[in-house]
């Protein structure tokens, strides 16, 4: 009998593996049920949980570590005082991850509501000198944040958190179909804006 073949790991924009798989833990349930009764501990241990997934997709979508971390800290509180109206119709982490999504959102419209800040000193490394990974996650971010909103957003759960179409249907609010149209034109705009060499997608 021939050897079954192994199923390839998840793959991004270029088809490179990611370096963590965001799957929804299976004993969230007893966490969230914990937390609702105003168990402290597990509150923490639940966000603690999820808060490095989350803030990948906030980091995604903001194309900051300062923004990402303020979209991170509102979604945060968002969970913790919506916990008590959560009714578990979807999983605590495809919530969680709508709440991510928009708080992201938001800090993305208070920015553009900010006064442009003037030129700064450069006192970093020049792209030439650094490495050609972190040169690539550059541009990615700056390709990523040329996308529409709608876009980048299915884009970054399909890509850097793994959902399947179902859940990202769920967490946008949208139908399957209209995900796999937003993921599809976002990557084939991804594709263009890095001058047709497509770059992972997957988290920093």
């Amino acid at each position: 009998m021939r050897p079954r073949r192994q199923r390839a790991p998840g793959r991004g924009v270029a088809g490179q593996d990611h370096r963590y798989t965001p799957r929804i833990a299976s004993d969230d349930e007893p966490l969230v049920a914990e937390a609702r009764s105003g168990d402290t501990r597990a509150l923490e241990a639940l966000l603690r949980r999820h808060q490095d997934r989350l803030f990948a997709v906030c980091r995604r979508l903001t194309g900051s570590d300062a923004d990402a971390a303020d979209a991170l800290q509102n979604a945060l509180i968002a969970v913790v005082r919506g916990l008590p109206r959560f009714d578990g119709r979807s999983s605590f982490a495809t919530w969680s991850y709508r709440i991510a999504v928009n708080a992201s959102l938001d800090e993305l419209r208070s920015r553009a509501r900010r006064p442009e800040p003037g030129a700064l000193a450069d006192d970093g490394p020049s792209v030439a000198d650094r490495s050609d990974g972190v040169a690539a996650r550059l541009d990615v971010d700056a390709a990523l944040l040329r996308l529409a909103p709608e876009f980048r957003a299915a884009v970054v759960l399909r890509d850097v958190c793994e959902l399947d179409y179902a859940e990202i249907a769920e967490v946008l609010d949208v139908p399957p179909g209209t995900v796999r149209s937003r993921i599809a034109r976002g990557r084939a705009a991804l594709v263009s804006l890095l001058g047709g060499r497509p770059e992972p997608v997957g988290a920093p």
